[in-house]
């Protein structure tokens, strides 16, 4: 598994990078001059003293430095799951393989194990990094030195829990950009509060169109923060029980294409 890690961490970084350049052009050549010309206009009406009922334009909503960052950090952490997603998936197809051949009613001996582990070693090397071939390679390994159907259970059975845990672990740094995106929400938030606080004086002389935009800011973001982590959080749960299903499936794999057929005389 050591050999994926290098690969994993530049996939992430350039996925990070990736995100960055699109989502700022997207912003610098399309939703910021879009919010900028919907404001001027705003501005005009006003000045001219008409009396008008202004929709809420999403451009407005998304044009700030918050929204942004929050939306690369999205496209980051999609990146990141659809990574790992695939993953699951290949791990999936796996079970779809016959590794060991063992017909009903046939028995494996502790001295058939070398047999039985050849097409496994035949494997590339990427291929016997992944959860199947390593639980039933350990198990055939351990039936050999061992000779107890208990201890090859026991095994796999650690196998399994050790991948459930990593798998679990590798997730922490989505499950911090769904808890960071909130964040830099709030952080949007105080700022559009200090602005307007600091154009309270010209409230109090009748000019609130300062005060307005500045609270615009403090909602607009938490509200797209908000929004970006809901959708965040509930594809870390769909992943995850997609990769607890292949772990539990892959330990039920064993325990019926191969070790209910081993047998001790």
């Amino acid at each position: 598994m050591k050999k994926n890690l290098p690969f994993e961490f530049v996939y992430q970084v350039g996925a990070l990078l990736v995100a960055i350049l699109v989502v700022h052009s997207i912003f610098a050549a399309y939703i910021r001059p879009e919010a900028e010309a919907i404001l001027e206009i705003r501005e005009e009406r006003l000045a001219a003293g008409e009396v008008f009922t202004e929709e809420r334009s999403l451009y407005v909503v998304l044009k700030d430095y918050e929204q942004e960052s929050c939306f690369i950090l999205m496209l980051w952490a999609f990146s990141i799951m659809g990574y790992k997603f695939r993953n699951a998936l290949r791990e999936g197809d796996m079970l779809q393989t016959e590794f060991v051949n063992v017909g009903d009613g046939m028995s494996i001996l502790p001295e058939d194990t070398r047999e039985y582990t050849r097409p496994l070693q035949s494997l590339t090397d990427g291929t016997q990094d992944q959860l199947l071939p390593r639980a039933m390679m350990a198990a055939l390994h351990r039936f050999s030195s061992t000779r107890n159907v208990q201890d090859v259970a026991e095994a796999v059975r650690s196998i399994c829990e050790s991948e459930s845990d990593r798998l679990d672990s590798e997730l922490s740094l989505v499950r911090y950009i769904a808890w960071a995106i909130p964040s830099i929400g709030f952080i949007g938030t105080v700022r559009g509060i200090g602005d307007a606080l600091g154009q309270a004086y010209r409230a109090v002389e009748g000019d609130i169109a300062g005060v307005t935009a500045s609270l615009g800011v403090a909602f607009n973001s938490t509200f797209v923060a908000l929004v970006i982590s809901i959708v965040i959080m509930f594809l870390v749960h769909q992943l995850q029980l997609i990769q607890e299903r292949v772990v539990l499936d892959t330990q039920t794999y064993c325990d019926e294409k191969l070790i209910r057929h081993m047998q001790v005389r």
